[in-house]
């Protein structure tokens, strides 16, 4: 099973930026699609953005022209750039793996980690 462990979050204003990172254990890595996730307090975890393995990417429309997702296959870690953060982006962020770019959202294979905070406030 892959195991993943993010890191990179913080306290960041209005409009700042951070780069999220995910490392992943085995040496399989390069042939699964990566994905970023988020839960709000009292929200459901939702995807935000994922990357197949041949590097095609998607985005949830409210993270559109802010984040980019990229991955380095050498490191075996996935990375998230945030710019012009808004206080709705707060929540905690993690990562996981699928066969495909489109099961991202239906069915991961790792083990939910235990993310990385970010919060967004003046």
């Amino acid at each position: 099973q892959v195991q993943l462990v993010e890191s990179g979050g913080g306290l960041v204003q209005p409009g700042g930026s951070l780069r999220l990172s995910c490392a992943a254990s085995g040496s399989i890595f390069s042939i699964y699609a990566m994905g970023w996730y988020r839960q709000a307090p009292g929200k459901q975890r939702e995807l935000v953005a994922g990357i197949s393995s041949g590097g095609s990417t998607n985005y949830a429309d409210s993270v559109k022209g802010r984040f980019t997702i990229s991955r380095d296959n050498a490191k075996n870690t996935v990375y998230l750039q945030m710019n012009s953060l808004k206080p709705e982006d707060t929540a905690i962020y993690y990562c996981n793996s699928a066969v495909g770019l489109g099961l991202l959202s239906r069915k991961v294979l790792g083990s939910w980690g235990q993310g990385t905070q970010v919060t967004v406030s003046s």
